[in-house]
């Protein structure tokens, strides 16, 4: 099916990088639970679940309908802009100590993030990096800082995927 895409370029992100989804003894209370509804109210085949049962979003597919982000009942996933392709993976609000325990590259809330952004973009709320996409400039500065590699580079450039 040919997906006929809006400018500006918007599609869905999953704020969840899913390597604590593989235990379920040490399963993050905050991220994706893998139980599918996003992926069966996607008309367009734009979300899969990963190795660790967690959605995964394709932007080439997405058209930011936003029915995932409505079907989520963890409500990790949100619409961004395409152009900005800096995110932050992770949706744990625990304290440094507590999130380490739960997932091996959870934001802790260091703050190195929100020290390196020239544009003030990057925040630390409640305990977990936020980005401001109409602020951000997308140089990646804070995504390359991220001593738990929890803001990527969506494109794979600056920091894995």
């Amino acid at each position: 099916m040919a997906v006929k895409k809006k400018f500006p370029l918007r599609a869905a992100v999953v704020s969840c990088n899913g390597v604590c989804a593989a235990s379920a003894e040490t399963r993050c209370r905050y991220g994706c639970v893998g139980c599918g509804s996003c992926t069966a109210v996607c008309r367009f085949g734009a979300i899969s679940l990963n190795a660790y049962g967690v959605a995964e979003v394709d932007e080439e597919k997405c058209i930011a309908c936003g029915m995932c982000v409505r079907a989520c009942p963890q409500e990790v996933i949100r619409i961004h802009e395409c152009a900005n392709y800096i995110v932050v993976k992770c949706a744990n609000e625990d304290k440094g100590k507590e999130a380490r325990e739960v997932c091996p590259v959870s934001c802790i809330g260091c703050g190195i993030c929100e020290r390196t952004c020239t544009a003030e973009a990057v925040r630390v709320v409640n305990n977990r990096a936020v980005i401001e996409e109409e602020l951000c400039l997308s140089c990646g500065m804070c995504a390359v800082k991220c001593p738990r590699h929890v803001i990527v580079d969506l494109r794979g450039i600056l920091t894995e995927k």
